[in-house]
């Protein structure tokens, strides 16, 4: 082949190569994708095996977590502390610790401080269930109370709380609402369920001597306010006589007979009351004027007063509490008839206000705290000695006397 055709065969072949390529997106066609640098594939597979193996761990360390804590034992209770490690830290006998936590007398001042700063320490609780088990005795005196609202009730539960504290007892306060015969024998089966060793009642309604209430058997009870004396243990003021005595003031004074404002018809209260008012004025053989009921209230007794100011031959007003004796006050006042000089007053209780009332009221006075304990002690002999006690005490009451009563004005 000569020089001129090797050329040719040649450089046909290079213009062969060297020709343009075609693009695809010129054509039409979709451009190929470039595939990932080996780099960057590796750097993706590793993140990922990262996160799967992290994923891995926790789920593996959660379970071993919940294993341990399946099979790890329970936690201990602390033990309470015993009589026995009072005992023991106060450097004295478990019987006389028993006496301390039992309030008991005959234990040396000292020796006492010295088992209580040992309970304190410990964090020591007499179990009193358990002390009731072996004693037969819960400790607690039950009190069913009809009427909160009345101060000499008031008076007689607080006697009554901070007697039974000095004994070592507990009172368990059940007020009744209603005064009927369901709701007293609900209030002592309640009780009876509250365990307690005797009960006291506040009595302010016809109710016991009804005899619609039959109390429990060997049931401790002492009753306040009752006329139930023949069947019960009963504690009560002296009210027929306080009455008597603010009458007989009245009428020594020199006025021809006394006005009266009861209390309500159904109270034992004030049934003896008026019984005593009128006894009095028909034992000197005086008029006896009709009574005026009020509700304990001085706005019944304000009410009640209205009247009396309209009555020029009132000149003497005896008030079945101080309340309604307020009223009275207040009354006489708005229409004109003066304190004492046009008409006297005399209230009963000798509330701690009395002295501050305007004149100071002359009034009977009642000791509530000497009922609430006289209750309490009669209701721990009858637990104590295991018996029943019938009968009625009273309490004396006395005449305060003040600036309300005076003389009669002269008639002109």
């Amino acid at each position: 082949m000569s020089e001129s055709e090797t050329a040719e065969s040649g450089g046909g072949r290079t213009g062969q190569a060297d020709l343009p390529r075609a693009d695809p997106s010129r054509a039409g066609l979709p451009r190929p994708a470039s595939p990932p640098a080996p780099q960057a594939r590796s750097t993706q597979t590793r993140s990922t095996h990262a996160r799967t193996t992290q994923a891995r761990n926790t789920q593996a360390q959660a379970a071993q977590e919940q294993t341990t804590q399946a099979q790890a034992p329970p936690a201990r209770r602390r033990r309470s502390a015993s009589m026995a490690d009072v005992a023991r830290l106060a450097g004295v006998s478990a019987q006389t610790v028993s006496r301390v936590s039992n309030g008991s007398t005959g234990v040396v001042d000292s020796t006492r401080q010295q088992v209580l700063a040992a309970m304190k320490e410990l964090g020591y609780r007499p179990n009193s269930a358990a002390r009731a088990l072996k004693s037969g005795e819960f400790r607690t005196i039950g009190v069913i109370l009809f009427n909160l609202s009345t101060i000499g009730n008031v008076r007689t539960l607080e006697a009554v709380a901070a007697s039974a504290a000095e004994e070592g007892y507990a009172i368990t306060l059940l007020p009744v609402a209603v005064p009927t015969q369901d709701s007293v024998r609900g209030a002592f089966t309640r009780l009876g369920e509250l365990a307690v060793d005797g009960i006291i009642i506040l009595m302010e309604a016809h109710l016991l001597d009804a005899a619609t209430v039959a109390l429990p058997p060997r049931t401790h009870v002492v009753v306040v306010d009752s006329n139930a004396g023949d069947r019960y243990c009963v504690v009560d003021t002296d009210q027929a006589g306080g009455a008597r005595a603010a009458v007989q003031h009245l009428l020594h004074l020199g006025h021809d007979t006394v006005w009266h404002v009861a209390g309500p018809a159904d109270s034992y209260s004030a049934e003896r009351r008026v019984d005593a008012w009128q006894s009095a004025l028909r034992a000197r053989r005086r008029e006896v004027p009709e009574p005026l009921h009020g509700d304990w209230t001085a706005e019944s007794g304000y009410r009640a007063g209205l009247r009396l100011a309209r009555e020029p031959q009132c000149t003497a007003v005896f008030a079945a509490n101080d309340q309604m004796a307020l009223g009275v006050l207040r009354a006489l006042h708005e229409q004109g008839r003066r304190v004492p000089e046009d008409v006297s007053v005399v209230g009963f209780d000798d509330l701690p206000e009395a002295a501050a009332f305007l004149p100071p009221l002359t009034t009977v006075h009642q000791d509530f705290p000497e009922v609430g304990r006289r209750c309490v002690a009669q209701l721990l002999r009858q637990i104590r000695n295991d018996e029943e006690e019938i009968g009625t005490t009273l309490v004396p009451t006395s005449l305060v006397v003040r600036a309300s009563t005076a003389a009669p004005p002269v008639q002109g």
